[in-house]
């Protein structure tokens, strides 16, 4: 069965090909113009790339050229690159088969489990230096292959070579993974509608554009095309929505245009819409560990604005198109000639490059834009066009753009060459503190601290500075926080905020309440996010009319992204924080039926269960939970809590060591550990295990404070003397601690 998924209605397509003729026969206005041409609609419309092109011939014609104009197309024997001439191709235990019948385009699978199946390819996606092929499923669901198409090589390739994926598994082909009404369309074609329906599960997508066109990046052009063959063009005069967003000299309007497609973000609304605030329709990913290497060099599939960003050019006016073509895509200029429009010659003399210049593999780009191979064959470059630093993968290990090319040769070999040619001195990097900061042990902090307040550090630096204060809270990390509210960019804002639920409500409600009302809509969805946390009763009155208003958008944001598995997850902790536990339930539930392998969904759900004492229910999400993932030490961390919790202590005992073997260096941890361990009368165990605790953050008040009581029980008053100076200095008017005070006289 065939299924469609993009509709087109019949008044559209009329206004489509009616304005593309007006616009092909005549430019100039003519005097006798009908009204109802010059008349400007109340809302623009898209009218297609065929109407522009009388007017703008070149970068009509640029675009021809560009890998925007095939981003999408049907799948005929024009566009279709590979080899469907019954041609076979297996990896990882799959098999497919591409062949022709009836001039159409068809792959037959044979999947790990034995299941076999024949879909009809219905569009190309992209063209060089892959092509990927999109199939219709059920609920008007479109799906992007795994097996793609090298253009270069001219063979067919497993895009995930070495993934055995099971066909339940959500970055299977076939699930939510490389589903393309959520995860690729809206970057594929001009005015994507995703049209989603969370209850029905299925989709009604819709387009203006097949691929990226005109109006992608310069809005809709109805009113526009009306206004050039008006009687008010003919005279100069400017007719108020006539014109379209201009890029040209607008820096800030430029970069943003590109951006929602070369970034890897979370989109705050159900389809892309443009700002000159990013933050309020986009949350751009910061080059944190997860998906960047410890120093913000490029990692996992980023695309660019992360990297571009940290940039000394970035922070000098340069954007995408000082160097690319806006329209075809394509350099301005190639080689070092690009660099050369801004950079003087010397720099590609011996003395500065170290090498000689009849080596022509070696340009600019190879030591201060080195790349990487993504989905198998595609090559990018990372924009942060840093300085290579060899001494710095020396001390910590990150890549080099020296060794990325001597990869026989040591990093050390690297560094000496650089120093030789340069000197021993280097200038500061924000890597220099940011590796270290990203460590997460007690050292952690003085790197963080002196991003967070260095303004010559890029503001996606500070912010991911601020993202590592997670790992090492405490009075330190709390006072960044609190002075992180009030940045001038709002990622930075954003990341405090998301960063201080793990303080008591009253430390921060004053000072996070203002970000409520905050001018950039991200900010106010993590501050509502964070109130949640705050009791009905206590947000203070001044607060609550911006609350309210702040936790609906929240809402509509979550409700958007229910198309994705994690989605249903934001929306189940949004109704588990407000104690709504059947709406949670049914979204945690909901989650995991998109992706099964999703087990923060396992430890939230078993959190809920345990807050209704459903202990049993608790208790077998949680061993599900560690059947998927055996190593995952938040697992036997909370099994050991549940477990403490049911009076089964040898079983808590066992998940806690699990949880420390499986590097799960939550102090926490460590405090529940010593604490069921010292219940059974062996202190000496667990004055060991509240020690390792404080190994890992030495001012934790709890483990101190356990230390302490621990000592006093043993006698051991002079041993106890410096965990209870830690508790005076840190916290001198708890009245928990006074006794403990007056006994030691301190």
């Amino acid at each position: 069965m065939k299924y469609r998924v993009f509709y087109l209605p019949v008044i559209s397509l009329f206004v489509f090909l009616g304005l593309a003729v007006f616009m092909l026969e005549q430019c100039k206005p003519k005097k006798d113009v009908d009204e109802t041409v010059t008349a400007v609609a109340s809302e623009p419309d898209y009218v297609g790339d065929k109407a522009c092109q009388a007017c703008h011939a070149k970068e009509h014609a640029d675009w021809q050229l560009s890998d925007h104009k095939r981003a999408m197309e049907p799948a005929n024997d024009s566009t279709v690159l590979g080899d469907f001439n019954n041609a076979r191709y297996t990896a990882d235990g799959v098999t497919t088969r591409f062949y022709k019948k009836d001039g159409r385009f068809y792959l037959e699978t044979t999947e790990l489990n034995g299941d076999k199946a024949a879909y009809e390819v219905l569009y190309t996606f992209g063209f060089k230096p892959l092509q990927q092929y999109l199939v219709a499923f059920p609920g008007g669901r479109m799906q992007v292959t795994r097996v793609s198409w090298d253009t270069d090589k001219k063979k067919w390739f497993h895009q995930y070579k070495g993934d055995k994926l099971h066909p339940t598994d959500w970055l299977h082909w076939t699930k939510g993974g490389q589903n393309w009404n959520t995860m690729c369309a809206s970057c594929h074609s001009t005015n994507l509608k995703k049209g989603y329906d969370a209850v029905a599960d299925t989709f009604h997508t819709t387009y203006s554009v097949i691929h990226v066109s005109c109006e992608s990046c310069h809005g809709p052009g109805s009113k526009h095309a009306a206004y050039a063959g008006s009687e008010a063009y003919g005279k100069g005069d400017r007719v108020p929505g006539s014109f379209l967003r201009s890029l040209k000299n607008d820096t800030l309007a430029a970069f943003n245009s590109c951006m929602p497609c070369h970034a890897r973000k979370t989109g705050l609304d159900p389809d892309p819409v443009f700002s000159r605030e990013l933050m309020d329709h986009f949350i751009p990913e910061i080059p944190r560990t997860e998906y960047f290497h410890a120093d913000g060099q490029q990692d996992d599939e980023d695309f660019i604005y992360t990297s571009f960003v940290q940039s000394k050019m970035y922070h000098r006016g340069v954007t995408c198109k000082s160097c690319h073509n806006p329209h075809s895509g394509k350099l301005i200029a190639q080689g070092n000639a690009m660099c050369r429009s801004c950079h003087e010659p010397k720099y590609e003399a011996f003395e500065h490059t170290g090498h000689q210049s009849s080596l022509t593999q070696v340009t600019c780009v190879s030591c201060h834009m080195p790349g990487k191979f993504y989905m198998e064959n595609d090559y990018r470059h990372d924009h942060s066009f840093r300085v290579p630093r060899p001494d710095l993968s020396v001390k910590y290990g990150t890549p080099n753009a020296c060794n990325s090319c001597h990869q026989n040769k040591p990093a050390q070999w690297a560094a000496d060459a650089v120093v030789k040619w340069f000197g021993p001195i280097r200038k500061y990097h924000f890597s220099e503190d940011l590796v270290p900061g990203s460590k997460g042990d007690p050292s952690s902090l003085h790197h963080l601290k002196k991003l967070s307040e260095d303004t010559s550090v890029p503001s996606i630096i500070q912010a991911t500075a601020v993202y590592y204060l997670e790992q090492v809270p405490g009075n330190m990390a709390f006072s960044i926080l609190q002075k992180a509210l009030a940045h001038k960019d709002p990622q930075v804002r954003y990341r405090a905020l998301n960063n201080l639920d793990a303080y008591p409500f009253k430390h921060w409600t004053d000072i996070a309440g203002p970000l409520l009302s905050d001018k950039v809509r991200a900010v106010r969805i993590a501050a509502a996010d964070l109130f949640l946390n705050v009791p009905v009763a206590q947000v203070p009155n001044s607060f609550r009319e911006p609350f309210s208003k702040a936790k609906s958008e929240l809402q509509q944001y979550l409700q958007s992204q229910l198309d994705f598995a994690v989605g249903n997850l934001g929306m189940a902790d949004f109704y588990m924080k407000q104690q709504d536990y059947a709406n949670a339930e049914r979204y945690y539930l909901r989650g995991l039926k998109q992706d099964s392998m999703m087990n923060y969904a396992r430890l939230n759900l078993s959190s809920m269960y345990n807050a209704q004492r459903r202990n049993q229910d608790a208790l077998r999400i949680l061993q599900e939970a560690s059947q998927t993932d055996p190593k995952n030490g938040r697992v036997n961390y909370q099994l050991g809590l549940l477990l403490a919790e049911m009076n089964q202590v040898p079983d808590a005992e066992e998940q806690f060591r699990k949880a420390i073997a499986n590097k799960y260096n939550d102090p926490r941890i460590y405090y529940n550990y010593g604490i069921i361990v010292q219940q059974q009368g062996k202190a000496k165990e667990a004055e060991k295990i509240f020690r390792s605790g404080l190994a890992i953050e030495p001012e934790h008040q709890d483990l101190n404070y356990a230390l302490v009581f621990l000592l006093l029980q043993l006698k051991r008053e002079r041993d106890a003397l410096a965990p209870a100076m830690i508790l005076k200095k840190i916290s001198p008017g708890n009245p928990d601690y006074q006794p403990l005070f007056q006994r030691l006289g301190i």
